[in-house]
């Protein structure tokens, strides 16, 4: 079983990988953020450390699912390939803050990786708006994340809205994967136990549909 959780920086993906990875006994893969050798560069000056950072966490999410597929394990995945060759890669170039050079080479490189692997059993997409996502980023405190600009995350979570809507229409048509939507706003499994239980069931009657 293959479980992926997208959204946008600050949505709690992360939090909610290691609730359900605890609740469902299932291993977890997160984004390599605190061995990152890019990340504090990419947020200092985006332009030029843009294409590097998408190369790092192109060959991480690839080389992590690429290995736990072959154990044959369940995973849970802290977030996806799909979501760096959609949403942050094409955000950046229309940006302008990679160029159309580099933007070519990474997408060539995601289709030649991405047809080696299967989408996700699961895809869990957790909705949030701009506020709250600036709420949760400066909560956690990561000192790279303060120079994040509002038009950043604003126009991150636009073209999450497409890209699940266009992703929707894929497995419909496919027939292969499930997609499961969770609004953020309404629930906080961060502290609440409750709202978790809302949000394992709703995970519960996806499984049903798988088996």
């Amino acid at each position: 079983m293959h479980i992926a959780i997208a959204g946008n920086i600050g949505s709690g993906k992360t939090t909610l990988t290691k609730q359900l990875c605890k609740h469902y006994g299932y291993e977890g893969l997160f984004e390599s953020v605190d061995n990152n050798p890019y990340i504090n560069s990419f947020y200092e000056d985006m332009r030029r450390w843009s294409f590097n950072l998408q190369i790092y966490f192109l060959y991480t999410r690839f080389k992590q699912t690429l290995d736990i597929k072959r154990t044959g394990r369940d995973f849970i995945q802290d977030r996806t390939l799909y979501e760096d060759a959609y949403i942050f890669a094409p955000n950046l170039q229309a940006m302008g803050l990679m160029n159309s050079r580099d933007y070519d080479t990474y997408l060539a490189l995601f289709e030649l990786l991405l047809s080696f692997l299967e989408p996700p059993d699961l895809l869990i997409y957790l909705r949030a708006d701009v506020p709250s996502l600036i709420r949760q980023i400066q909560k956690r405190g990561r000192d790279y994340e303060n120079s994040i600009r509002l038009d950043y995350l604003t126009s991150l979570n636009d073209r999450y809205e497409k890209w699940i809507e266009e992703y929707e229409e894929q497995i419909n048509t496919s027939g292969k994967g499930k997609l499961l939507v969770i609004d953020v706003e309404d629930l906080n499994f961060a502290e609440s136990p409750e709202d978790l239980g809302v949000v394992i069931n709703k995970i519960d009657a996806e499984f049903n549909g798988l088996f």
